[in-house]
C-alpha cells in the first residue's frame, strides 16, 4: 500500500508538470477529491483523479460519479493493465460519457 501511495504521488508530480503547459491554475488537492483541479481564468476546467490498483472499486466509482455530476469535466488516471476494467463500473454508474480515461505505467529498461 505504501508502493501504492509513492506512484499515485509521482504521477500527480508529473500530472502536474504536465497541465502547468496547458492552464494557469492547477491546483493539487493533497486531503481529497480530486487530486488536481484545472482550470484559466477563473474558471474550473477539469478535475482530475489518479487510482492506483487498489483503489478502482464500486465505492470509487461513488465519488467519480459524485465529481461527474457536479458538471466539470472529470479526467480519470489509472493503471495501465487495468484500464479495461475501468469502462464496466463508469457504465454501471451511468456517467461513461462524462469521463475521460487515461492511463499510466512505470517503465523501467535495463541495459
Amino acid at each position: 500500500m505504501q508502493n501504492e501511495k509513492l506512484v499515485h504521488d509521482l504521477i500527480i508530480d508529473h500530472l502536474r508538470h504536465k497541465f502547468s503547459r496547458e492552464y494557469q491554475d492547477v491546483r493539487i488537492n493533497p486531503q481529497g477529491s480530486p487530486d488536481i483541479v484545472l482550470g484559466n481564468h477563473g474558471l474550473v476546467l477539469a478535475n482530475v483523479e489518479v487510482e492506483t490498483e487498489s483503489t478502482i472499486n464500486m465505492e470509487r466509482a461513488d465519488e467519480w460519479k459524485a465529481l461527474a455530476d457536479s458538471g466539470v469535466k472529470l479526467v480519470l488516471m489509472v493503471p495501465k493493465k487495468i484500464k479495461a476494467k475501468v469502462p464496466e463500473l463508469l457504465w454501471e454508474k451511468g456517467i461513461m460519457d462524462r469521463v475521460s480515461v487515461g492511463s499510466y505505467e512505470i517503465s523501467i529498461n535495463m541495459p
